[in-house]
């Protein structure tokens, strides 16, 4: 992508007004001395909020619309850019201390991806003493040996950035794309360019090494898949396996969306996310404001509320 040719996106008055109103922190958790980029939207009152963790190639503001639509519905919505981590074990000491850091007990996540399957790995780490209360993943998988480069997942670290890029951009669709994917693949890109070799080193480390998601350690925890049915990067195979590993999940199917739903269809995933977080209005773990919640919401996430009445 060209400099003197930014994608729709990047140049959207919708972008520009988050950037304006939503201000970006950077905090540093661990011994690592790396920062976590965080965007932290919405009533600060919320202690349990949703966060979302991004893709391999995805920095913190790929949830920018999100963000902006779930805030103003009272939700507390946080966005986070994580640090170079080289195993899954590091990840979830990081991002446990980042919880810590912004004294949050238990939280709910909406990981795309990678970010879907480090959000599984993290309420599988701490299923003994919950932090996870659901999870909302998005293309997500529950074992890296589906991609087969567990092999070269040992040399990443030492290749150059232009081969680490080529491995994500080849996985992109680029023919017969509708105007709103292939705006979200450009936005995607131009995040990739943005990132720094040891970033997207680590990141497609995490992706490919021998890895795998525990579900019996998951049982306690709500989850809803989100899948789309057009051309995506997840094989149908990897959709099989985290329907067989999560028989109780809620589904969220979306006709078309690519890779990045949560740009290219937005208002069906906002919807989609407020609908997963309804099951916890009314407890210590609700998402939002308890004081915008109406008692007729409490009633519809406990299945209590009756149907309105009909005319004869």
């Amino acid at each position: 992508m060209s400099v003197n040719n930014p994608d729709p996106i990047t140049t959207s008055e919708e972008y520009a007004r988050f950037r304006s109103s939503i201000p970006q922190r950077k905090l540093i958790v661990d011994q690592s001395n790396q920062p976590w980029v965080v965007y932290d939207a919405g009533p600060r009152n919320v202690r349990s909020p949703i966060i979302c963790l991004p893709p391999v190639c995805g920095m913190a503001d790929v949830f920018f619309r999100q963000m902006a639509s779930l805030s103003v519905a009272g939700i507390r919505i946080i966005s986070v850019e994580y640090p170079v981590y080289w195993t899954t074990d590091e990840f979830c000491d990081g991002f446990i201390k980042l919880l810590d850091h912004l004294q949050l007990d238990k939280v709910h996540i909406f990981g795309a991806s990678l970010g879907a399957f480090l959000a599984q790995k993290v309420a599988e780490r701490t299923y003994r003493s919950p932090r996870i209360h659901s999870l909302f993943l998005c293309n997500g998988f529950t074992d890296t040996t589906a991609f087969r480069q567990t092999k070269s997942s040992k040399t990443f670290w030492v290749m150059p950035a232009f081969m680490l890029k080529r491995q994500i951009l080849l996985n992109l669709p680029s023919e017969n794309l509708e105007a709103e994917v292939a705006n979200s693949i450009d936005f995607m890109v131009e995040r990739l360019d943005s990132l720094e070799r040891s970033q997207l080193a680590s990141r497609l480390t995490l992706n490919c090494s021998d890895n795998y998601v525990e579900p019996q350690k998951l049982q306690d925890v709500y989850v809803t898949i989100m899948d789309v049915f057009d051309e995506s990067a997840l094989s149908q195979r990897c959709k099989e396996e985290m329907y067989k590993c999560y028989p109780e999940a809620k589904k969220a199917h979306l006709k078309s969306g690519g890779n990045f739903p949560y740009l290219s269809r937005s208002n069906e995933v906002n919807l989609m996310l407020q609908i997963h977080l309804m099951a916890f209005q009314g407890t210590r773990y609700c998402a939002k404001d308890p004081s915008l919640v109406s008692p007729d919401e409490v009633k519809a996430a406990r299945g209590e509320l009756e149907p309105p009445e009909t005319g004869n």
